[in-house]
């Protein structure tokens, strides 16, 4: 009896380590007003699921808070966010076994480092005018994308990239590209895939423009499910 209890007082007292998740949203380019809505999120996401959240702009973060961490998001970051020093501390801590998630302008971002180029899988090229598309979600077993319907109608900004990454990553969704106009990567066209890449795991979402995206129940626990790959739980 007395064993029994003590095992049970010892099981109360193991604690569950929370998920260390930062999420960096500076801009050196065009900024998102949605960036606010997406911060909002991940504080909604944290509360819900027990992460140790980060916030910041802060580029020191990368040599100073990444030990914390074992997801980076990058929330529509754009353009050349990270010196040398943080470039090097950032891939050095990744390849670790941690992850990073992209959020849509994170394809947007820093054209001169062709780590980070790989990482994210592809480049930002433009995009038409915003507008309804159908998505097709070609594995919804996967985890991140387990639940979500075969197609996925939903109004956003939809980016063509410099180049088509399927073959170097996992495509998860692709867009129907006879359901919108004045796309320019032809047919195939992937918005949604995931690797594992230089020995940690990489995920990017193409969605994300819109301030509604980070209400919506579906992108919501897409993204989640994505941090919780990308730190392998």
């Amino acid at each position: 009896m007395f064993l029994s209890l003590a095992l049970a007082l010892a099981t109360q007292q193991v604690s569950i380590p929370e998920l260390g998740v930062l999420v960096f949203s500076k801009t050196a380019g065009f900024r998102h007003a949605s960036i606010e809505d997406g911060k909002t999120m991940f504080k909604k996401l944290a509360a819900e699921n027990a992460w140790m959240l980060d916030v910041t702009e802060d580029a020191e973060a990368f040599t100073q808070a990444l030990p914390k961490a074992r997801v980076v998001v990058f929330l529509n970051t754009t353009g050349d966010v990270l010196n040398d020093e943080q470039q090097q501390a950032f891939e050095a801590w990744y390849s670790k076994g941690n992850g990073f998630v992209g959020i849509h302008a994170a394809a947007d971002t820093e054209y001169d480092w062709p780590w980070y180029g790989s990482l994210v899988g592809a480049w930002f090229k433009s995009h038409p005018a915003m507008q309804q598309a159908t998505i097709n979600v070609e594995d919804n077993r996967h985890q991140i994308t387990r639940g979500l319907s075969a197609t996925w109608q939903r109004t956003d900004e939809w980016y063509d990239y410099r180049t088509n990454p399927r073959g170097a990553v996992y495509v998860l969704a692709s867009l129907d590209t006879m359901t919108y106009t004045g796309h320019t990567m032809g047919k195939d066209h992937p918005i949604v895939w995931c690797h594992s890449f230089d020995g940690g795991r990489a995920f990017y979402s193409g969605l994300g423009h819109t301030a509604e995206s980070y209400t919506e129940p579906a992108f919501v626990q897409m993204i989640r499910n994505a941090v919780h790959w990308a730190a392998k739980k």
